[in-house]
This record gives C-alpha cells, sequence and structure tokens, in this order.
C-alpha cells in the first residue's frame, strides 16, 4: 500500500468545486492515477465547500442547552449547536459532551468543531459542522473522478475521533464510495481450518486511519491522501454499514 499526499491545496471556501480543484492539483503534480486507487478526502474541506459554518453569534440557545454547557462547562451558544446536530445525548461531564450525531455517528461535540478554521469577521465566532450526507457527497465526488481519469476510484470523507477506551484520536471513515465500508469475512476460514464466526473488518475505518498519519492533525495543510496498492470489489453500500445496532451496543 502506498499513501501519497495531494500537495499545495489552496485554501476551501464554500461553493467551492472541491473535486476540479483535486483533479487539477493531480494533474498539475503529474501524479498517476491507478485502478483502484482511494481518495481519502478530510471531512473540513467537504464542509468548508458546503458552507457548514455557523456564526455562534446568530443562536439563542435553549433552556436544555444552557443547563447542560453549566454541566460540561462549554458556551451555551456551541452546545446549542451540539444538540441541534445530535439526535441523543449520550454522556457529559465537565469538558465532555458525547453524542450521537444525527447520522448517527457516537462522537464528541457532534463533530462541531473550530480547529483550522480561517479567521472569521471580528462580529462572528464560527464553528463547522459535519457535511450534511457524507455518502451522497462521496458518491459525487467519485463519480467526477472517475470520469476525469477513466479509472476505477474510491472515495472515502474521514474525520478524526477519540475512542472510549483508549488515548489518542485515529482517522473514521464518515462516507465512503466504492471500496466496502465493512468486509465482512465471515464463513471464511483462519490459518488452522478454524470458521470465522465473527470476523468483520473495518475496511475503510482503516484506510482513513491510515491516511490521517500523512494528513496529520495541525498545520500540515495536506487534507487530502491517495491509497494506492489495496485490492477491493465495488460495493454499493456505504458508510452506514458500520453503525452497529442499539440493540446489539451493550456499551450504551
Amino acid at each position: 500500500m502506498h499513501l501519497q499526499a495531494i500537495p499545495d491545496l489552496p485554501s476551501v471556501s464554500p461553493g467551492d468545486d472541491l473535486a476540479s480543484m483535486i483533479i487539477d492539483l493531480i494533474t498539475a503534480d503529474g501524479m498517476e492515477v491507478l485502478d483502484g486507487d482511494i481518495l481519502v478526502i478530510a471531512q473540513k474541506i467537504v464542509s468548508k465547500s458546503e458552507d457548514r459554518y455557523v456564526d455562534l453569534n446568530s443562536i439563542t440557545p435553549s433552556a436544555n442547552a444552557v443547563k447542560l454547557a453549566a454541566s460540561v462547562d462549554k458556551d451555551p451558544h456551541l452546545v446549542e449547536v451540539i444538540l441541534s446536530e445530535s439526535s441523543e445525548v449520550m454522556r457529559h461531564a465537565p469538558g465532555v459532551l458525547i453524542v450521537e450525531h444525527r447520522l448517527g455517528y457516537v462522537m464528541a461535540n457532534a463533530g462541531v468543531d473550530v480547529s483550522n478554521l480561517e479567521p472569521a469577521a471580528t462580529d462572528s465566532e464560527r464553528v463547522l459542522l459535519l457535511p450534511q450526507n457524507p455518502d451522497v457527497t462521496a458518491t459525487r465526488l467519485r463519480e467526477e473522478f472517475e470520469n476525469k481519469f477513466g479509472r476505477r476510484i474510491g472515495v472515502i470523507i474521514s474525520d478524526s475521533v477519540g475512542r472510549a477506551w483508549r488515548n489518542g484520536s485515529i482517522g473514521m471513515a464518515l462516507g465512503v464510495a466504492g471500496p466496502p465500508a465493512l468486509w465482512d469475512r465471515i464463513g471464511e476460514t483462519d490459518l488452522f481450518g478454524r470458521s470465522l464466526r465473527v470476523t468483520q473488518i473495518g475496511f475503510a475505518d482503516q484506510i482513513a486511519s491510515a491516511a490521517a498519519l500523512v494528513m496529520g492533525e495541525g498545520a500540515e495543510g495536506l487534507p487530502v491522501v491517495k491509497v494506492s496498492g489495496l485490492s477491493w470489489e465495488s460495493v454499493d453500500t456505504h458508510g452506514e454499514i458500520v453503525l452497529r445496532d442499539k440493540e446489539l451496543d451493550l456499551f450504551r
């Protein structure tokens, strides 16, 4: 497997044609695009292109947001935005607010973020939400990449998330188009012929996590990574297949 960052991506603004920006950079750099390549794209630039900004000064916190904000020591305006993006508050403590995002992902602050955002106007305090529908966006981007390069291309929209039982963040797939989000190996055998009964591999998550090592988490400015050398077959399922049913989730 080979991972290569797409260099020199300019700052992304609302309404920008993200596919064209990435295609132009790949072409200008003379980068070879192979059949089966996967482009991992950080959700932040997708959200920026979709204008998923919210000005906290425009938000009126509800009574529930004010009460919860006092418990978690966060701005009530921010908590109101987090609640608007959430279907359920899972856990909270001072400094920590874990929710189920409206798309089904369990994450801190519903993915609402301020890191790596360009300074806003002096009377504005902006935050950025996750993309409206990462799977739909991934599918659209994949079609544009395949039409341009004439190759079988995969697209993964990724984000960095924490984990319940371990310190440190990893990359996670929010949207997937092309490769399987979940590699189901149930029914195969191990080295000694035993049947695999529960083995399912988070294929897209593993790729997103590998790409995160190249993207970085700070000022690297490398939000797009091309992954080559993996073998995969195109599927029609999307990222939601990795979400465990609530009745099977023993950690809630």
